[in-house]
């Protein structure tokens, strides 16, 4: 029994619990806590939800208490409907503020006749930018959400990461949005939750599920 107990305990204030096997669900209430987390380039707004304030560059916040190889990552994201200004996503297989894989969206090309297929985007930082892949692989790295979303809603976002491949599905469908091979070489490492240039962005509801 006190094995147990201490247990809970330890879980608890590491800002992690796990629900079952392999499935972890981190503490969202606890991001301004600097030993579990990493913030870059941005401020905290609020923690329920999580709301990251604008500003230039990237800005990252990292959960330093997982290192996370191949799975499932499960979130929330809700971003704004301005041209340009609001680029959300997740970042896994970090190494630092520099170097990671990223799945990001595009809310204000959600519905754009023109622009929807510049929707969900996948990257691989350093080398791999949205631009030098859009231009040397075109619509291969890029897609339009599957089903079609409100830029200004909150939607769901499933990450699948099984080396080499990385699926991205939408409010649970059953079709993904982006499939991709991985551009990095690199197999485990951080998540954070991202906002890009000139971006703020809300998320909630994070679980992992490793494999």
């Amino acid at each position: 029994m006190k094995t147990i107990r201490f247990l809970f305990v330890f879980l608890i204030s590491t800002g992690v619990l796990i629900a079952q096997q392999n499935e972890i669900i981190p503490d969202l209430t606890k991001v301004n806590d600097t030993t579990l987390w990493n913030l870059d380039d941005r401020d905290i707004i609020n923690t329920t939800p999580v709301h990251l304030s604008k500003g230039e560059g990237d800005g990252i916040l990292w959960l330093k208490s997982l290192s996370f190889e191949n799975g499932t990552i499960d979130l929330d994201i809700k971003g704004r409907d301005v041209r340009g200004q609001s680029f959300v996503g997740m970042a896994f297989h970090g190494l630092n503020r520099n170097n990671f894989e990223l799945v990001y969206f595009r809310p204000f090309n959600f519905k754009s006749p023109e622009k929807k297929g510049n929707s969900v985007q996948y990257v691989s930082l350093p080398e791999f930018t949205w631009q030098k892949l859009r231009q040397e692989h075109p619509a291969v790295y890029e897609n339009e959400p599957n089903p079609t979303l409100d830029p200004n809603d909150w939607f769901h976002a499933t990450i699948v990461v099984n080396h080499p491949t990385v699926q991205v599905y939408i409010n649970n469908s059953d079709e993904p949005s982006l499939e991709v091979e991985q551009l990095s070489k690199r197999r485990s490492g951080w998540i954070g939750l991202l906002v890009g240039s000139n971006s703020e962005g809300e998320f909630k509801n994070l679980r992992v599920t490793k494999e």
